[in-house]
């Protein structure tokens, strides 16, 4: 195992708007897999496609550029553009000729300034659109029926437009009864509760799926050995299920390893290695930048054959990556004019001038 790869096996935040020489002097070193971009990143369109071209130019390995762009509150571009609708309002309008023109111009606008995997769909169910678990809005159907209709539709569109598609968060945040952001979710479902409802989305969209994103909530139906262990660490739920017998061999990662979920249960370096040994692809952390080379350190530590497949899975999602349309601003406005003419038809001219509250009061996710 060469090093200089194990990079990869790391997506990482950017902790400004610009790459400052001493970040750019870190990221050219240690090469890794992948970016994700935050509202910290964005100032303009301008700035921000200056800042995806600068992260390209310093990676020998063409990396995975992310980000949320769901819609309504977790919507990174509204900082310089359109908010556009959410899952939950699109779903509710009832319309899927909707869904496809959200899918087509959330792939086109992403395409323009460079990123090439949008993390979405969400695949969660909603059972209680009010629930305090960070999906308010967020979710496609309150029926696993319905998550399948609406996010497939959603999920095709964008990646015809030459974006990645990420399915989140397996095995699933719906039955949560707190935010992941504070601290760990434990869901008592058996797996046949499970089965019959949470995993109907996952295992039928799982063809049509980029990659898949793995959540933070502890499900004793999978590891009633190990209390308090996260499913985005557990070789129980990602290597015996998800890549044993569902037999999915796409491209898995975490969710953001630095939330309350996560810190608050285990060690930084427990975290980066039985993330990797569980079956994730791509350890992600969003936040605390200043330990992506010490996270580099741990990936030393595990076994050489989970590292290869690792890096076998990440290889191959790659090469489906596509170049970013050429630059400019005014067919960014030109779409961004879409994207507001796609709220309106989805709320009305006076429900879409109400523009999500960006307080974090609901969950930290809405102001990242």
């Amino acid at each position: 195992m060469e090093e200089r790869l194990l990079g990869q096996l790391l997506l990482t935040g950017v902790p400004g708007a610009e790459l400052d020489a001493d970040t750019a002097r870190r990221f050219k070193k240690l090469q890794p897999g992948g970016f994700i971009l935050f509202g910290r990143n964005i100032h303009s369109p301008e700035q921000l496609r200056k800042l995806i071209d600068d992260l390209r130019d310093l990676s020998d390995i063409e990396p995975f550029i992310t980000i949320d762009q769901e819609g309504g509150r977790v919507s990174r571009l509204r900082l310089i553009g359109s908010e556009p609708p959410n899952a939950q309002q699109l779903r509710q309008k009832g319309d899927l000729g909707l869904i496809k023109r959200h899918g087509e111009l959330t792939g086109k606008v992403l395409r323009m300034f460079g990123f090439n995997v949008d993390l979405c769909p969400v695949l969660d169910i909603s059972y209680d659109d009010e629930a305090d678990n960070s999906l308010k809005g967020r979710c496609y159907g309150t029926s696993p029926k319905e998550v399948i209709d609406n996010a497939s539709v959603f999920n095709h569109a964008l990646r015809k437009e030459g974006v990645l598609s990420c399915g989140k968060h397996f095995p699933g945040y719906a039955s949560a009864a707190c935010d992941p952001h504070h601290e760990l979710p434990v869901i008592h479902k058996t797996l046949a509760e499970m089965e019959a409802t949470e995993l109907i989305p996952f295992r039928a969209l799982l063809d049509d799926l980029d990659s898949l994103m793995t959540c933070h909530s502890h499900f004793p139906c999978w590891d009633a050995d190990r209390p308090r262990w996260p499913a985005s660490l557990s070789k129980n739920v990602i290597g015996q299920f998800l890549r044993n017998q569902l037999a999915y061999e796409g491209l898995v990662m975490t969710d953001d390893l630095d939330m309350g979920a996560i810190l608050n249960e285990v060690t930084f370096e427990e975290t980066i290695i039985a993330c990797i040994e569980a079956g994730n692809d791509l350890a992600m952390i969003c936040h605390r930048v200043e330990l992506v080379e010490e996270a580099k350190t741990h990936l030393t530590k595990v076994p050489s054959p989970i590292l290869h497949d690792a890096l076998r899975r990440i290889e191959k999602t790659k090469k489906r990556l596509v170049n970013p349309y050429p630059w400019s601003i005014d067919r960014f406005r030109e779409i961004d004019a879409q994207i507001w003419d796609l709220r309106v038809a989805t709320l009305g001219e006076e429900r879409a001038q109400v523009l999500s509250v960006e307080d974090g009061k609901r969950s930290p996710v809405e102001i990242y």
